[in-house]
C-alpha cells in the first residue's frame, strides 16, 4: 500500500503548495482560506464512513488511500520551501516556454529535495501506524494492514493472560515475549528508514524557521 499511496501523497502535497505558493494565483486569499478550513474542521467519522460507502471504496484498500490523500500541514510546510526557491529560476523556464507541470518537477522538485524527504517520512510514518481507518473500512481481514493484525494479536494475548491468571509464569513469560516481540516489529522498519533520511529531515524540518 506504501508504493501506491507515497507517489500520491508527494504528488498531491507539491501542486498544493505550488499553487498556494504562486503570487499569480487568481482569488488566493479564499483558496487558501478554504485549504486551511479543512484542516481545524471536518464533518466527523459517521459522514466519512458514510462517504466511503457511497463512493463505494468500502473494504478497498483505496478507503485507506484517497480520503487521507493530501495533508494540510504538510502542504504547507511544501508551499513554505517552494517560497525558498528564487523566483529567477521560475521566470526563466517560462521564458524558455515551460509550463507549469515542467517548473513543478523540473525546477522545484529537485530544489526542494530535503523537504520532499521529511514528508516522505511524514506519510510514510502515518501509513505504518495507522490502523483505526481500517478497522473502520475494511471487512475481510485479508486486507488488514500489520498494524491491525499486530493489534489483534496483543488483544488476544491479554485475553490469554487474563485467563490464566497471574500464577502461572510459564503463561506470563509467553505473554510478556509476545508483546515485546510485536513491539520490536512495528519499530524496526522506521528506525532502519531513519538514518538514511536523517541529514534532509534536519535540513527540512528547519525550513520557515527562520524569516530574514
Amino acid at each position: 500500500m506504501l508504493l501506491v499511496s507515497l507517489p500520491i501523497n508527494i504528488i498531491l502535497t507539491l501542486f498544493c503548495g505550488y499553487v498556494t505558493a504562486s503570487k499569480n494565483l487568481m482569488f488566493k486569499p479564499i483558496i487558501q482560506f478554504l485549504v486551511m478550513f479543512t484542516m481545524f474542521f471536518s464533518g466527523g467519522m459517521i459522514p466519512a464512513y458514510l462517504n466511503v460507502r457511497e463512493l463505494g471504496l468500502y473494504n478497498s484498500l483505496w478507503a485507506l488511500i484517497l480520503p487521507g490523500a493530501m495533508s494540510v500541514y504538510n502542504a504547507i510546510i511544501c508551499r513554505t520551501a517552494i517560497q525558498g526557491v528564487p523566483e529567477s529560476l521560475t521566470e526563466s523556464a517560462y521564458l524558455d516556454g515551460a509550463n507549469d507541470i515542467i517548473v513543478v518537477f523540473r525546477i522545484i522538485l529537485p530544489l526542494i529535495m530535503p523537504t520532499i524527504a521529511v514528508l516522505l517520512l511524514y506519510y510514510g510514518v502515518g501509513h505504518w501506524n495507522a490502523w483505526f481507518n481500517a478497522s473502520l473500512y475494511l471487512a475481510d481481514n485479508e486486507k488488514l494492514p500489520i498494524q491491525n493484525v499486530m493489534r489483534s494479536i496483543l488483544i488476544a494475548n491479554s485475553n490469554v493472560l487474563n485467563s490464566a491468571g497471574s500464577d502461572n509464569d510459564m503463561v506470563n513469560q509467553y505473554a510478556e515475549a509476545i508483546k515485546y516481540s510485536t513491539i520490536i516489529l512495528t519499530t524496526v522498519p522506521v528506525l532502519c528508514i531513519y538514518p538514511f533520511l536523517q541529514k534532509y529531515f534536519v535540513k527540512g524540518v528547519m525550513v520557515g524557521a527562520v524569516k530574514g
